[in-house]
């Protein structure tokens, strides 16, 4: 399946969760520091496991840095 993933065309597996995008991107599997929207809408951490995506969505993982 392939969705829009922070802006690039992926390719996931079929049945890809919400988690495994985030994965997909390199940011840790346990959310710390992590956000995601689903087609412009934020997905709270607690679905990550339960929401499988679909072909052609925007999912958008938004990592926190320190610095300044």
């Amino acid at each position: 399946m392939r969705v829009l993933l922070n802006g690039e065309r992926r390719d996931l597996a079929p049945d890809a969760t919400v988690r495994e995008a985030v994965t997909a991107t390199g940011a840790s599997s346990e959310g710390r520091g992590v956000a995601v929207a689903l087609d412009g809408e934020v997905v709270p951490r607690r679905l990550w496991d339960e929401i499988s995506l679909e072909e052609d969505q925007r999912v958008e993982v938004v990592r926190a840095v320190q610095g300044g």
